[in-house]
């Protein structure tokens, strides 16, 4: 309609990968890169942390699922050491913390059917990604990157849940807002990288 405004077309996130393995760790890669741009680690996460993450995106890029998931689960174990700062709420949730052995009639769903024990961890893993995708939206919104298209992606997202439960269309949407995060917020740098050692002057000769 003439002397209407232009309305910007909508931007739909990236495509997650269609192997269901790889796009679960697509689910932890997105979350993790956010997780060492926190301002905790001013400005320069251990290289102890680095070095993990990008051996998961390199294996993850090369193919090599299984070695990127062991590289996920050791940054996941390492963040819940207790010399790293407190990670904040919702990225404290990428912690995995290694509990003592408990007899396993302690865990109150230790008697629940396999099926219901499974719908039970479906349910805490959406929502945890529900509140690690606010979270991601959060940080972006104060730290300069404009990830302000993604918003509607995760407010569908989060209707899906509510009314479906976590569907295929809930993951559709998380993945791919994780692969929209993945290429668009760029790989932390990391602090404690040693310099190359200088070469060493030429012998004198008599």
């Amino acid at each position: 309609m003439p002397g209407a405004p232009n309305r910007p077309p909508d931007i739909e996130p990236l495509a997650p990968p269609q192997d269901p393995t790889a796009r679960r760790l697509v689910r932890r890669l997105g979350p993790m890169r956010v997780a060492l741009h926190l301002d905790l680690w001013k400005g320069a996460p251990s290289s102890e942390l680095m070095v993990l993450l990008e051996r998961a995106e390199a294996n993850f890029t090369s193919g090599d699922l299984v070695t990127a998931s062991n590289n996920l689960d050791q940054l996941a174990i390492r963040f819940a050491e207790p010399r790293w700062p407190t990670m904040p709420v919702p990225f404290k949730l990428l912690r995995v913390e290694i509990p003592a052995p408990t007899p396993p009639h302690w865990n109150p769903e230790h008697a629940l059917p396999p099926e219901e024990k499974e719908t039970k961890r479906l349910a805490r893993d959406a929502e945890k990604h529900r509140e690690l995708a606010r979270g991601t939206l959060e940080w972006a919104r104060t730290h300069q990157l404009d990830l302000t298209d993604l918003v509607p992606c995760i407010d569908r997202a989060q209707a899906t849940l509510a009314a479906e439960g976590p569907s295929d269309a809930f993951w559709t949407d998380i993945d791919g807002f994780w692969q929209s995060v993945r290429s668009r917020v760029p790989m932390p740098k990391s602090a404690g990288r040693s310099a190359p050692a200088p070469a060493a002057p030429p012998a004198e000769t008599a």
